[in-house]
């Protein structure tokens, strides 16, 4: 396959790993947004799947480092910026299957989102439509008839995480917050 072509041979829905940011000089450098921990990784793996909102396009990142604060790559055969021009602002992800398996009660994010939230009365509270990062702990963003912010600690609000139910059990009131 030529670099970006696009690719049908994911084996599950891709994984969100970072977006590409911006430009970086005129020789196909890009400035990328890493969602990985610590950030530098997402410079393992490989190859790269790029929502261009016309399809997934796979690439293989040629070089990349770190400039100061940035995060910089560049794609085999996109040799300038005309030729990353239309990669500006998408979103970067993998095959699923690149990523390790989760340790005992950890999660990937891509698995939570989209799950059914319900309390300890058996009402559902919406779906997980993102996570936020505080720092501290991540905080579930759940959508229903009001949007809930509920965070994710284990034997305090979370109950228990069953993918395969497509739900989240928590200890959270339905008329809290």
């Amino acid at each position: 396959m030529a670099p970006g072509e696009p690719s049908g041979a994911v084996s599950r829905s891709p994984v969100r790993i970072g977006r590409i940011s911006g430009f970086h000089g005129v020789h196909g450098w890009v400035k990328v947004y890493s969602d990985t921990r610590p950030p530098e990784n997402i410079f393992s793996y490989d190859p790269w799947l790029i929502d261009t909102g016309e399809g997934w396009r796979e690439l293989k990142v040629a070089k990349h480092r770190r400039q100061g604060r940035l995060l910089l790559a560049r794609f085999e055969g996109l040799e300038d910026r005309d030729a990353v021009t239309p990669l500006l602002n998408c979103e970067i992800a993998i095959d699923p299957a690149q990523l390790p398996p989760p340790g005992r009660d950890e999660y990937y994010w891509e698995t939570l989102i989209g799950l059914e939230v319900v309390n300890r009365d058996g009402q559902s509270l919406g779906r997980v439509q993102g996570i936020i990062e505080t720092g501290g702990h991540d905080v579930l963003v759940v959508a229903g008839e009001k949007e809930r912010l509920i965070p994710f600690v284990g034997d305090v609000y979370i109950d228990a995480v069953e993918p395969e139910a497509d739900r989240i059990r928590v200890d959270w009131d339905a008329e809290r917050w």
